[in-house]
């Protein structure tokens, strides 16, 4: 698919009054950060990330057909009870999408959704939200049009995701997901997200992402605004070169299975994130004090122990911590011993790499 117009849909070969599906869609977080976008949900720059498996969102969707066709009509149900405040979202969602899917005003819809992790809990649910809300769509439009291919199923999904929020398009398929054009992943594109086109070396089979939740409250600042401050970012120029740079680094260091490397372009890109948000203009510094003391306390253990357990960083004071699978025993009883003391009401969530989205009926 090279292009927009590829996704929008015109023919369908059946007829659906009413029914219901069900996906779970997961987060993801990026090696790679994404930072910075041009119009249309467009990224600056290419990005990678690791799917999780355990934080995800499950969304019910359920349907009946109507006969006024004019406007978009759904109820939204947030832990099965209406929630007037994520309306407005849903409704600009549907109004970027209705060019590639013009049926969507035959139906009034019922969406149902829950995240599997505590709700304000300083995890960014907009990708596994999004996500898990496209490939609902995508099973009407499969049921609208069965000639579809599963190719075209789940690169249509990326897409839709990703003009919902842009890293939601790497929630849908794939333990490691490329997203953004770049020369040495075949098949990346900047419309939607890609599964890692080579086998990723066994060190990172299973690598863990242990999430220390230091601070549960509203960003000060959206990404959407963030992203935004890019455009004249007096260092703006750099970071898009930097960024592909270190795509091909990761990309040899996910074949090769090199720890140590992963390590520094990995910690390297989680500070770049925050250096771009601390020298923007206005500036704001999203990490926590206790961020700090989180850091400097896996650095400190990383040094003593050799232990590769490393971290990185969202748009946000939470700390992903990253680890192979091998070193589970010894990093946890580390993040128990000198890490949870940090975190809000001694909070974190255990993960690992995932696989994306799954059909729930």
């Amino acid at each position: 698919m090279n292009s927009e117009k590829d996704f929008i849909t015109t023919q369908y070969s059946t007829s659906v009054n009413q029914g219901n599906y069900a996906w779970s869609a997961p987060s993801n977080i990026a090696l790679v950060k994404y930072w910075g976008k041009k119009q249309d949900q467009i990224p600056a720059n290419p990005s990678i990330s690791f799917t999780l498996k355990n934080c995800k969102t499950i969304t019910k969707l359920a349907f009946n057909k109507k006969e006024e066709t004019t406007n978009f009509s759904f109820d939204l149900l947030f832990e099965g009870k209406p929630k007037e405040d994520f309306k407005p979202k849903i409704q600009k969602f549907l109004e970027r999408i209705e060019t590639y899917c013009p049926y969507l005003k035959n139906y009034h819809f019922t969406i149902d959704t829950q995240n599997t992790f505590p709700h304000s809990s300083g995890i960014a649910s907009s990708a596994s939200g999004m996500a898990a809300l496209a490939m609902n769509i995508m099973s009407l439009e499969k049921e609208l049009n069965p000639t579809i291919t599963e190719e075209f199923f789940y690169q249509k999904a990326s897409f839709l995701a990703r003009l919902g929020s842009g890293s939601a398009c790497r929630s849908i398929k794939g333990s490691v997901v490329v997203w953004g054009k770049h020369e040495e992943i075949t098949g990346s594109s900047d419309l939607f997200g890609v599964e890692f086109p080579t086998q990723i070396h066994p060190n990172f089979n299973n690598y863990q992402d242990t999430i220390l939740l230091v601070d549960k409250g509203e960003k000060l600042v959206s990404s959407s605004v963030g992203h935004d401050l890019m455009h004249k970012h007096p260092y703006a120029e750099q970071r898009f070169l930097q960024a592909p740079q270190n795509l091909s680094s990761i990309k040899n260091i996910l074949e090769a299975g090199n720890i140590e490397e992963f390590i520094k372009i990995v910690e390297s890109e989680a500070l770049t994130l925050h250096a771009m948000m601390m020298t923007s203009m206005p500036y704001f510094i999203l990490m926590k004090p206790n961020t700090l003391e989180i850091l400097n306390k896996i650095w400190k253990f990383r040094n003593e122990t050799k232990i590769p357990v490393c971290f990185t960083l969202d748009a946000g004071a939470n700390v992903h911590v990253l680890y192979p699978e091998n070193v589970r025993v010894e990093t946890l009883q580390f993040i128990k011993d000198e890490l949870v003391g940090y975190c809000q009401n001694g909070q974190y969530i255990c993960d690992e790499i995932g696989n994306g989205s799954e059909i729930l009926n």
